[in-house]
């Protein structure tokens, strides 16, 4: 038996509708049928209707179907299963009803996101986009890291009660000293945080003796400038500037002892790292940028303030900055996000930097209170003291 599979034309189907006349008039109606749609519900199944209904419909639906050629057969055509009609019909209207209602959901979904979306921040390096230095597309990255690894290289706020022959006014006395030299070798800001640094790990991780607790001072300062400047200064020259109280040998042994404890871990974020971000949020001007180093200074003779991490003291010298410019704003949504603290986090910190600022003028350690009192630091110095709100 051969079997072609054609489509029925007009033409074949005015044929096919011819012979079978016969037959279609000897039936008086035809039942009708669950409907296969919403949309042709009073049509029958095309298993039910005459052939030349079969036809039309099967041009509509775009199906073929095969015609036999055999005796008994002939003429007579031969559809798909009705049951698989069905399953493509729903199959198309199911895949439509998905579509349909996968779009609303996404359509409901924006809208709920826009509703829910917060105001944006401004973008603080915009102007800095086309400074590959200011590396923007990864510098939230960067400080992010800063945030997770500053409690690495804090040191424990007890520490000077395991030196048997030092305390804490000798070391704010060395401090004091290494500012007023960092002045004179005209050192970068960097250069001092990261010596005062040096100083405080080692000192939490080493015994050392009075006498030896300024040649601390001065290799501390000689690695930060290896480590920060250009052009670093000789060993000799930090020889000279300690009244050769000690000899070049002595200073690069020290040196190596330092970096073995230190694990010559030199990389630290510290509070110049977070100060220098936190002004470019807060959009400071020269005057907010020379009093908050002069804030954040004060509190590197301090040892009650190895207490706060360095991002903490950033922010807080960037807050008491603000309030002793007498500033309208001193803490917005954008420093807040910038800086990771609310005002109440920063509270106990600014407080005492308003202190230490009304101090600084007395006693003996007064260097950063005379370096800040000149011209090239806008004499910040000279402004009175927060009056921080309760």
């Amino acid at each position: 038996m051969a079997r072609v599979d054609r489509p029925i034309t007009r033409k074949f189907g005015a044929s096919m509708t011819n012979n079978m006349q016969a037959s279609a008039q000897q039936r008086q109606g035809w039942p009708q049928c669950r409907a296969i749609s919403e949309e042709r519900e009073d049509e029958p199944m095309l298993e039910d209707m005459p052939l030349s209904w079969r036809s039309k419909q099967r041009r509509t639906m775009g199906h073929s179907f095969a015609i036999q050629s055999s005796q008994d057969t002939r003429g007579k055509a031969i559809l798909p299963p009705p049951h698989r009609m069905l399953l493509d019909l729903k199959k198309k209207q199911t895949t439509s009803g998905v579509l349909a209602a996968r779009s609303e959901a996404a359509c409901g979904g924006r809208e709920i996101e826009m509703a829910e979306a917060e105001e944006p921040l401004p973008n603080i390096d915009e102007n800095d986009s086309d400074n590959q230095l200011a590396v923007v597309d990864y510098v939230e990255d960067i400080y992010s890291f800063y945030r997770k690894t500053e409690v690495n290289s804090c040191v424990s706020p007890d520490y000077m009660a395991r030196q048997p022959d030092i305390n804490e006014k000798m070391r704010a006395i060395l401090i004091d000293w290494l500012i007023e030299v960092h002045l004179k070798f005209k050192l970068m800001p960097e250069t001092l945080y990261l010596t005062i640094n040096l100083i405080d790990r080692y000192l939490a991780c080493q015994t050392v003796m009075r006498k030896n607790l300024q040649l601390v001072g001065v290799t501390a300062l000689l690695l930060a400038c290896k480590y920060e400047e250009i052009w670093a200064p000789l060993v000799q020259d930090f020889v000279f500037i300690s009244d050769k109280a000690y000899t070049r040998e002595q200073v690069l042994e020290m040196e190596k002892s330092m970096l073995h404890k230190l694990e010559f871990n030199l990389t630290v974020p510290t509070q110049y790292v977070f100060l220098m971000r936190f002004l470019k949020a807060a959009n400071a001007d020269t005057h907010l940028e020379m009093t908050a180093h002069f804030l954040t200074e004060l509190c590197l003779t301090e040892y009650s303030m190895t207490n706060f991490c360095p991002s903490l003291v950033a922010a807080a010298a960037v807050y008491t900055a603000q309030h002793t410019l007498k500033r309208t704003s001193c803490w917005n949504i954008t420093l807040e996000r910038h800086t990771g603290y609310t005002e109440m986090h920063l509270r106990d910190c600014a407080m005492k930097m308003v202190c230490f600022h009304r101090t600084a003028r007395q006693g003996n350690l007064t260097v950063v209170h005379k370096k800040y009192s000149h011209e090239n630091f806008k004499s910040v110095a000279a402004l009175a003291p927060a009056v921080l709100p309760m």
